[in-house]
Order: C-alpha cells, then sequence, then structure tokens
C-alpha cells in the first residue's frame, strides 16, 4: 500500500506551528464551551423555523474544540478520503522505500504547516468526510479571539456565528443525499484525471503549492494547476456552484434570523466583512492560493441568488433546490435567479412571490 502523506507526522506539525489562542482562565474557557453548546442548540430552532428544513437522520452534538483538535480532525478526514484514493491509483506499483518514506514525511510536513495556518482562522465546520452524516465543529479560541477583536458582545456574535455553522448541518441533514453527493463529486473529479501516477503527482504538487504559500507571499502559482482536463473542470464547475449555493444559503440565513435574535447583528456584520475584506501580504497570499478569496466571493455572490429566488418564489419554493442533485443551480445560474426558477418551477414561477 503506497503511503502518500505520514499523517501522524501532518498531525504532529499542525499541533507544533499552529499559534496560541488568546489568553483565558479554565473557568472563562469552560463557559465558552458551554455557551456554544446551548447557543448551538439555540441556534437549530431558529434555522428550522425560518428555512422550514427539518434534519431527517440522527446527528451527533457539536463539537467544541481548540485548534490543535480542529487541525486533527481535518487530517483525519483527509486520511479517510485520500489513504483509498491513493491505494486505488497506485494500484501494485509502488516506489521504493526510501522515495515512499522521504516523499510521505515531506507531504506530512507540508499538509501540516497547511492545516496549522488554518486552524488559527477557522471558526467553525461541518465536517462531512470522517464520518456520516458529519460533524458540527466550532473552534472556540477563534471565536473568542475575533469577537474580542471586533469588540463584539460575545453571546451575539458566538450565536451569529452558530446561526451560519447550523445552517451547514442542516442542508446536510435536512437532505439526506447532500453528503453522498458531495462526495460522489469528489470521487467524479478524481476519475476524471487522465492518468494515475499524473494525478498524484499534482496532488503532491498541489499541497507543496499551499505550504509554499504560507511561507513565501510573493508566490505566484496556484491550486488550480492540479485541474487540467475538460472533465476535470466540468466536475470542478458543479462543486463550485453546489458551495456557492450552501454558503450562499448561510449568509442569507444568518442576516434573516440575525435581527430577530442579535440585539448587535448589524454592527457585528459589518466589522465582520472588513474583517474578511482586510489582511496583511501574506494572508492575502495564502487566502488566494487556498481558494479562500473564492469563498468569500461565494458568500456574496450565493447569498443574492438564494435571495432572488426566496423574492421570486418564497422559502417554500426556494427549498424545491433540495429535491434532487438535478434541482440544484447550474454554475450560470447563479447570476440569474429567473433562470433557476425558469427552470425548475416552469415560467410562470418567475414572478415574485406574494406574502
Amino acid at each position: 500500500m503506497a503511503q502518500f502523506v505520514d499523517w501522524d507526522l501532518a498531525v504532529a506539525t499542525a499541533g507544533a506551528l499552529g499559534k496560541a489562542g488568546p489568553r483565558a482562565s479554565y473557568a472563562e474557557a469552560t463557559e465558552v464551551v458551554s455557551e456554544l453548546r446551548r447557543l448551538t442548540d439555540e441556534a437549530a430552532g431558529h434555522v428550522a423555523d425560518y428555512t422550514g428544513l427539518r434534519s431527517r437522520v440522527a446527528h451527533p452534538p457539536v463539537r467544541v474544540v481548540d485548534r490543535r483538535d480542529w487541525a486533527a480532525t481535518n487530517i483525519a478526514g483527509l486520511r479517510e478520503v485520500i489513504t483509498p484514493l491513493v491505494d486505488r491509483l497506485s494500484g501494485d506499483k509502488r516506489p521504493g522505500p526510501i522515495t515512499e518514506a522521504i516523499g510521505s514525511r515531506v507531504t506530512g510536513v507540508q499538509a501540516g504547516i497547511v492545516l496549522a495556518y488554518l486552524s488559527g482562522r477557522v471558526l467553525g465546520q461541518y465536517e462531512v468526510f470522517s464520518a456520516d452524516p458529519g460533524q458540527l465543529v466550532l473552534v472556540a479560541p477563534n471565536i473568542v479571539e475575533v469577537e474580542r477583536k471586533l469588540q463584539a458582545d460575545p453571546r451575539d456574535f458566538r450565536l451569529w456565528v452558530c446561526l451560519h455553522e447550523v445552517t451547514h448541518r442542516t442542508q446536510f441533514t435536512a437532505v439526506p443525499w447532500m453528503r453522498a453527493y458531495f462526495l460522489g463529486e469528489v470521487q467524479a473529479f478524481v476519475d476524471a484525471s487522465q492518468g494515475s501516477e499524473h494525478l498524484l503527482e499534482r496532488l503532491r504538487r498541489g499541497v507543496a503549492t499551499l505550504s509554499d504559500a504560507v511561507k513565501d507571499p510573493e508566490s505566484r502559482t496556484s491550486v488550480l494547476d492540479i485541474v487540467q482536463t475538460p472533465a476535470q473542470r466540468a466536475v470542478l464547475d458543479r462543486l463550485t456552484a453546489l458551495m456557492t449555493l450552501l454558503e450562499g444559503h448561510a449568509e442569507f440565513v444568518m442576516d434573516g434570523v440575525g435581527p430577530q435574535v442579535i440585539p448587535s447583528v448589524e454592527r457585528i456584520r459589518a466589522g465582520f466583512n472588513q474583517r474578511r475584506e482586510t489582511g496583511n501580504p501574506l494572508e492575502k497570499a495564502v487566502r488566494r492560493l487556498l481558494g479562500l478569496d473564492v469563498k468569500m466571493r461565494q458568500y456574496a455572490e450565493g447569498r443574492r441568488f438564494v435571495h432572488g429566488v426566496v423574492e421570486r418564489v418564497g422559502m417554500d419554493g426556494f427549498n424545491k433546490i433540495f429535491d434532487s442533485p438535478l434541482t440544484l443551480p447550474r454554475l450560470e445560474e447563479l447570476g440569474d435567479p429567473d433562470a433557476w426558477v425558469a427552470r425548475v418551477h416552469g415560467p410562470a414561477g418567475a414572478s415574485p412571490a406574494v406574502g
């Protein structure tokens, strides 16, 4: 079995290089964890009432973690995806023991560097790779650090974050086919590669590119170097459309629920938007190479699409988007809500919703 990444070394590297969290006493840290769990339950009720979407499968309770645990969780998820992929692509072809050992350790260090960088910036996520139906994870030190920088009301900011992340959990648990569809598209991306040896080399180069970006803000290479075939680009278009929808939907729900339950939401939104748009040169370079700048555009473009559809056909009409993969928006429809409404609801559905 080919060893592509030394996963244990990746975990150790991420833990060693991850920056320390904000100063907090044991009592303060315990209170943050307890409140985040409580606010996650509160947010779940608000999201269900606002969207009309309710979980159809049981899901585990939220995990509130530190930066080291977040990195370890994501490395475990990547391992679940990448290990069988490498085994399938490599088949009986195996590099020599020295090449394999050195290559896997280099890639392990590089992956750890990337995860260490991200572990200090991610507030939360719905992690779908390592378990079915997935796991909601909140990174407590990052949430506290950002709320302090924004001088936000702690309870308000924490509930605001929970609304976004719980919406993602709802998307994957109220729509039972969503996780399998997403993982299937990831597999389709792999299958669209022109050759196993070339794909493995591009994967390794992609990890190296991200690692270099963390250390060198002047780097001009791109992770899109691993996307080379027309078939891969077609899959990437579908994945981009899906992620833009999911991020935009979460933003729309945050902004729809927020004014009802978060007194300082306008101040939080303004401060958070400014935080997204600014950053030192290193952070800007890494955001670009990691695709985080694309993610920022997805927030805005996706929210405009969701707003446009709800404005035309109401929330129940919008929820037809989750009927099947065939009703998901195409990439070109994200900038044209009328086109999606006409395709899914028919021409008569394109009139503004009443009430």
